[in-house]
């Protein structure tokens, strides 16, 4: 994609057959390991459509709610954003109501919020706005959209507070809801598809960036033109609220060009192997020199962050509706990712991993695994999203049910035996095919409307029904000739810069040559090793970058 305002698909933006009409897909996963002396802990994870024709096709959207009911702010009503900066995010499809959601009895109420005032109102219906709810009251800040006040599309600087049940009544019984919502006005707040949090009584704001002016796919100085900076930045900070007005308090802002240069990605709650609960950058958009997601994450934690560097994740790299489990026997953490878009796709026809660099819409769901020593692991799950949809969704945790730190599933705290309802999944881009954004005329994709049920059940019989990403799927590796008397050939591409070791080894594990290899992203890098003083008989060689590995078996001839 462009290294552009990319929002109506960006933020929120393999299979096996998924039976949506009302007939749940079962899947049982393996949850892997940190030590493989230790149990292994195994769930089951069920997806069921719940029918609820009445609730709005919207996504990008803000989120609360209070008494089994959700509050939906803001977000689109059409789906993936065209090319042309003339019909890119187009007032029309600015989502001007609020609605009221309960799952329970499939009931939908909406209103207007066009009695607010003017720069809450424009705020309120723009897209990829940041938000967290706390208590009762739920925060949005930031947000991209059309504003006639300001005749341009512009990213509001506005932190407004939304007393959520006081919305809801009002919205189901018909009475004003301008006085359920406050704002205050404050640039520090201008930020969109970035992340917002709450841990602990302190805000954490996370990547996004400043976007003014028209989308334009040919650039900022293209008319019309648009001014784009990334916030590269964690903003802490306080909200003191008395329940009239609103300041930001013990405000710091670390900044970080190099490795938090991101948006549109998945900012995910998280205990770490130490205890220590943060939040995980998962991905994100776009890399400095190219137009291509991140592949690498960022830890936040409470004092501090860190990049993590020995992990690649290749799968689900857009916002999507995503789900943090903890296991808190093992002490491993598990993110599973619900669709989206993403670089890699895996085929499981083919067994292998599919690259577009054109970012396209995925129907992938994926599980990344943080190890009790720290390791991380990615598995591309055998079931799917339907009709790409997933991009733009969101979770929505079931009140009442065993969650840590708001939003973390705590996995042994749930009956054994029996399937527990978790949660739903509201929303998103509903796409009809991968690749649309160079053909979108606006027919090929829309706001979906879907609601889905997500079920986990502790079971200890589960079996493995997903692939691990491992070397096989991300590097291509040729050696030849094969059978090899002298100068053996090795012939190595990666999906992007890395460095690593290729060892010679004989089938019983000895190691007869080693050597170093740097390579770069998407570029073929060659080394030969002299094999001419070897023995004749069955080698490996292996690549390993201290992430992936990948082996090939040679044959030495004399």
């Amino acid at each position: 994609m462009p290294e552009m305002c990319d929002e109506g698909h960006a933020r929120y933006g393999r299979s096996v057959q998924f039976r949506a009409m009302k007939r749940p897909l079962n899947i049982a996963m393996l949850l892997l390991a940190a030590q493989a002396a230790m149990a292994q802990p195994f769930f089951n994870l069920t997806i069921q459509e719940l029918a609820l024709p009445e609730s709005p096709g919207v996504h990008s959207f803000a989120v609360g709610q209070h008494g089994g009911k959700w509050l939906i702010i803001g977000g689109r009503t059409d789906g993936l954003h065209r090319r042309q900066p003339w019909a890119a995010f187009l007032a029309e499809g600015n989502s001007v109501s609020a609605h009221v959601i309960d799952p329970v009895t499939s009931t939908v109420w909406s209103a207007s919020i066009a009695s607010l005032p003017v720069a809450q109102f424009e705020q309120l219906q723009s897209t990829n706005m940041e938000f967290a709810q706390r208590d009762t009251v739920l925060y949005i800040m930031g947000g991209y959209g059309r504003s006639e006040a300001q005749n341009d599309h512009v990213t509001h600087d506005l932190l407004s507070a939304v007393n959520i049940p006081g919305a809801i009544s009002a919205i189901i019984n018909g009475t004003s809801v301008a006085p359920h919502f406050r704002y205050v006005q404050d640039s520090r707040m201008a930020v969109t598809g970035g992340y917002m949090h709450l841990l602990n009584g302190t805000f954490y704001q996370v990547g996004g960036q400043f976007f003014e002016g028209r989308y334009n796919p040919m650039g900022p100085n293209n008319g019309p033109g648009f001014i784009q900076q990334y916030k590269e930045a964690v903003q802490k900070f306080n909200i003191t609220d008395n329940g009239s007005t609103l300041a930001l308090t013990d405000y710091s802002e670390t900044t970080d060009a190099a490795n938090l240069h991101r948006r549109d990605y998945n900012l995910v709650p998280q205990i770490f192997p130490d205890g220590q609960v943060g939040f995980t950058a998962f991905t994100g958009v776009f890399q400095h020199a190219v137009d291509l997601p991140w592949l690498n994450t960022v830890n936040v934690l409470p004092d501090s962050y860190t990049v993590n560097n020995s992990f690649n994740q290749l799968l689900n790299q857009y916002h999507s509706a995503h789900l943090p489990i903890y296991d808190e026997v093992n002490n491993s953490m598990h993110t599973v990712f619900f669709g989206g878009m993403g670089r890699y796709y895996f085929d499981p026809q083919s067994g292998t991993l599919i690259e577009d660099d054109a970012v396209p819409f995925v129907k992938t769901i994926s599980m990344v695994t943080r190890n009790n020593d720290g390791s991380m692991t990615e598995t591309a799950l055998d079931m799917a999203m339907p009709d790409y949809l997933g991009s733009g969704a969101e979770f929505i945790p079931l009140n009442g049910v065993a969650y840590e730190h708001g939003e973390i599933l705590s996995l042994n705290a749930l009956p054994v035996g029996q399937p527990t309802l978790v949660g739903h999944i509201f929303g998103g881009i509903q796409s009809t095919d991968r690749n649309i954004f160079f053909t979108n005329d606006g027919t090929q994709s829309h706001a979906s409307n879907r609601v889905f049920k997500v079920f986990i059940e502790p079971d200890v019989t589960a079996v493995n029904s997903g692939t691990v990403i491992s070397g096989k799927e991300v590097f291509r590796m040729q050696v030849f000739p094969n059978p090899v008397q002298d100068m053996l050939r090795i012939d190595l591409t990666a999906p992007f810069r890395t460095a690593g070791t290729i060892v010679l080894r004989t089938i019983s594990g000895s190691t007869v040559r080693t050597a170093n290899i740097s390579l770069e992203a998407a570029q073929q890098t060659t080394l030969s090793i002299d094999c001419s003083g070897l023995g004749a008989g069955s080698y490996v060689v292996q690549f390993d970058n201290g992430v992936f590995t990948r082996e090939e078996t040679v044959i030495i001839r004399r």
